[in-house]
């Protein structure tokens, strides 16, 4: 330890190897704030371990730390690239000029950032049978969401691995935001008839397909009808008819599907590439009239079983483990929930394209019959021109609401905690950058808080997510 202070206090740019790289940025920052000089550069090289892939070797990285005295604090750039970018010319460059730090970054076309400000998240487009997911924090086998300085972006887990502590207060991933975007068809627009074991979701629905919902009132699948079950006088009863209907209606829609398979392989298209609603109609309008009414009919008994909540723009649902759920199509929502990517599927009126089959007789063994009460937020704080409430508190994050009317402004804080934070339907400003509609930053642990104001002249919200103090 004394070999590498001494290190630390007489160079200005050094490089090392850690498999934990912030320890030394932590090092770094405490020889750096006595020594005499007013910048650094510390490069870390490290194996990240790509946890998210079914099969991976580790990743030669290195994390670049820019160290800066500005008045009474110290500031620290970080970014991350893969460790043969950083070749010896690269190396002995940034020796000569560290004070060039970012713009040598920008020559790379590597984005940095400064760990105690807001960073902005670059989401990604996942294609589903039903529409599609837009990721602005997931990190799994089918995508990997990313940060972005404006210009160049990368990888989200790669900046995480370089500042953990700073970032996400030691979380190895944050909460996943993402925006579910269904198709307005209906049948082809409605999501899975899902549940979850350890997952917990809220949607904010955002906007309803007017052409879709005329009356502007969308729709999701939500537990079990009432008076259905009532009437059985035994749930027992009624589940058992349920799971009728649901292995009825799945023999049914698996001949369908392997027609509709036969038909892809004819066209040399992949089975479980997500088509669109336009082709699945066309091919399904080729098979006989009595397989398309039989599975309308079969869907349609299957389907009165389960309960359906209206929903319009605004409106929030909380969706605990266990309760079955599925959005309908043409109502877009903003989703937060549990970074845990498992699920029990019921029931799905397409093809499943990213598992073999259905879990409708795991998933009826645990699942809650008796749909949770609608839940009132509650009002956290408010002023002058603004509101802020509590939408959501699970036991591992909470979603707050904040309303801005036209000119008003408000100062976040996260609390020392991280916190995501996007801006919904209309453009915001934060600090001294704006905030488009759609767009979504991570507040590290560091960032100290800001103004955030709407500079329009209708009301504008925003959404902000952090995790609890009782999260595991």
């Amino acid at each position: 330890m004394s070999e590498l202070i001494s290190l630390l206090s007489s160079e200005r740019c050094v490089r090392l190897q850690a498999d934990h790289p912030e320890q030394l940025l932590d090092t770094a920052v405490a020889v750096f704030g006595s020594s005499g000089h007013a910048e650094q550069v510390l490069a870390v090289d490290f194996n990240l371990r790509e946890y998210w892939r079914a099969e991976s070797s580790p990743l030669s990285l290195v994390a670049l730390y820019h160290l800066q005295k500005i008045h009474n604090d110290i500031a620290v750039t970080v970014a991350v690239i893969r460790s043969a970018e950083l070749t010896a010319a690269r190396w002995r460059e940034l020796q000569r000029e560290p004070l060039n730090f970012s713009a040598q970054l920008r020559a790379l076309q590597v984005p940095s950032f400064r760990l105690d400000q807001a960073l902005l998240l670059q989401p990604i487009s996942i294609p589903k049978p039903w529409g599609r997911e837009i990721w602005y924090t997931g990190i799994e086998r089918r995508g990997v969401a990313e940060l972005s300085d404006g210009q160049f972006t990368v990888a989200l887990p790669w900046l995480l691995a370089a500042a953990p502590q700073r970032l996400l207060g030691g979380d190895q991933e944050p909460i996943l935001l993402k925006i579910l975007d269904p198709l307005p068809e209906a049948v082809f627009g409605d999501l899975y008839f899902e549940m979850h074991r350890q997952k917990q979701e809220v949607y904010v629905v955002t906007a309803v397909d007017a052409d879709a919902w005329p009356d502007g009132k969308g729709a999701i699948r939500f537990g079990f009808n009432a008076e259905l079950r009532a009437s059985y006088g035994d749930d027992q009863k009624f589940l058992d008819a349920y799971l009728t209907s649901v292995r009825t209606y799945r023999e049914i829609r698996g001949s369908i599907d392997r027609q509709l398979d036969a038909r892809r392989q004819a066209e040399g298209i992949d089975l479980n590439e997500p088509l669109s609603a336009s082709t699945l109609q066309a091919w399904l309008e080729e098979l006989p009239p009595s397989s398309t009414r039989q599975e309308q009919a079969a869907r349609a008994a299957m389907e009165r079983f389960t309960g359906m909540r209206p929903l319009q723009v605004g409106d929030v649902v909380k969706v605990p483990c266990l309760v079955p759920h599925s959005l309908q199509h043409g109502v877009r929502t903003v989703e937060f929930q549990t970074p845990v990517y498992e699920r029990l599927i019921l029931s799905f009126a397409q093809k499943v394209l990213t598992q073999d089959g259905w879990d409708t007789e795991a998933a009826a063994a645990l699942l809650c019959i008796d749909p949770p009460p609608v839940e009132p937020w509650s009002t956290t704080a408010q002023g002058d021109g603004w509101i802020e409430e509590r939408i959501v508190e699970f036991d591992n994050f909470e979603v707050r609401r904040l309303t801005l009317r036209g000119g008003a402004s408000r100062t976040l804080n996260s609390g020392n905690r991280y916190g995501l934070l996007m801006a919904v339907g209309s453009d915001l400003q934060l600090v001294s950058g704006s905030l488009p509609a759609d767009t979504a930053v991570l507040l590290p642990v560091a960032w100290r808080g800001g103004e955030v104001a709407n500079i329009g002249s209708r009301p504008a919200y925003l959404l902000l997510a952090t995790p609890t103090d009782a999260r595991g």
